[in-house]
């Protein structure tokens, strides 16, 4: 189930995923496609196929087809949403990002003329955001990757995970110590077994996916990859030299452990970090947010952080207030200084937890060394 339609299920439906898996069904002997959603598929060459098979309620979103084949189709019965035109992203996707897609050709090119940087211009547009085309091509896109992260979630790369989420600021600079100390994080996490999941940008998230990705490999080359990115501190006041240096680490040290990144265009100007191998990218913020503490089925780690940190502490809370005890699931504030006078959430936190069933899930600790001891137990 789509986790950006959980409140709106449907009838069961059988999503075709590739041309391969086309193919295997017509070789079983399918006679019928009904229910059959098919996304961005090249079906060019299949023309026969598809003529002697009954399409009434198939559905094709973003498909390519012989000509005349789209005509016969919708004739008989099929829905086809076509391709939409000016739209710098495929609205009908059905695989996650990968860093390389969204940051193509970045050690010869600019930001500016990246494909996640084009998606982003686009998006502020004039009047945009209030045009119906644009809008519906939004609200595909973040459809379709909700797909394709229940995929990755289900059957791909963290089936059967228990993720912790490491939410903190952005601000973090690499080479600094907050900065390694959620690196450190995410390899601790990793190497426990959890899997990491992050909002996907620069700062604490960039550091624990980058952890994260590290944790397969000797602790020497973690430390060796802090270095080469501290050279260029943060992504101000330029975020082509600050991902060519992440990118010249992840050329060295290629097939890193997978780690989860769920960023926004609504943030553009926050670029995705490259140490997230798998970039569940979304329009709607408010969507992204929630499934970020959704996919956290392990807990989530608050490193200090400011509004948007302290937002997804009582958005979690939240969730944890009114859900089942065995729903409920960790929440650990990294750093007393900053939870406890900085930004005062721990006291609220408490005082919102006394006498329900999460007051024993919520923690406080000094160092990311006792938030992993926390989540172990």
């Amino acid at each position: 189930m789509n986790r950006t339609a959980a409140l709106n299920p449907s009838p069961r439906t059988l999503d075709v995923e590739s041309v391969v898996h086309f193919d295997r069904l017509v070789s079983a002997g399918a006679r019928s496609m009904h229910g059959w959603h098919a996304q961005s598929l090249d079906l060019r060459g299949y023309s026969r196929q598809l003529k002697a098979l009954d399409p009434q309620g198939a559905i094709f979103l973003g498909c390519t087809f012989d000509a005349g084949v789209e005509e016969s189709l919708r004739s008989r019965g099929a829905l086809i949403f076509p391709k939409l035109l000016g739209v710098p992203f495929d609205p009908y996707r059905g695989t996650l990002y990968t860093p390389g897609e969204l940051y193509q050709d970045i050690p010869t090119t600019e930001y500016e003329s990246t494909p996640d940087a084009q998606v982003y211009q686009w998006s502020i547009l004039p009047g945009q955001r209030q045009s119906l085309d644009a809008t519906l091509a939004a609200a595909l896109h973040d459809h379709a990757i909700g797909d394709a992260l229940d995929e990755a979630l289900d059957e791909g790369p963290f089936a059967g995970s228990r993720i912790v989420g490491v939410m903190g600021g952005h601000a973090a600079q690499r080479g600094s110590r907050e900065f390694a100390d959620a690196a450190q994080l995410g390899r601790l996490l990793a190497q426990a077994g959890f899997a990491v999941a992050t909002g996907g940008g620069p700062g604490a998230m960039e550091a624990a996916n980058l952890g994260a990705y590290f944790s397969g490999r000797p602790d020497a080359d973690l430390q060796a990859a802090l270095a080469t990115l501290a050279d260029v501190p943060g992504f101000r006041p330029s975020v082509t030299a600050w991902a060519r240096q992440a990118a010249a680490v992840v050329e060295r040290y290629p097939q890193g452990t997978p780690t989860l990144g769920i960023p926004t265009w609504f943030y553009g100007h926050e670029p995705p970090n490259l140490f997230a191998t798998h970039i569940a990218k979304y329009f709607a913020n408010a969507i992204r947010e929630a499934i970020l503490l959704e996919v956290c089925n392990g807990g989530i780690v608050f490193l200090p952080g400011a509004a948007g940190t302290v937002q997804e502490i009582f958005q979690d809370a939240c969730e944890n207030y009114y859900g089942a005890p065995e729903t409920i699931t960790p929440m650990v504030l990294v750093g007393r200084e900053h939870w406890e006078r900085t930004f005062p959430a721990w006291p609220m936190l408490q005082s919102l937890a006394a006498g329900k069933p999460m007051a024993e899930r919520i923690f406080l600790v000094d160092t990311v060394g006792d938030a992993l001891a926390v989540l172990a137990r």
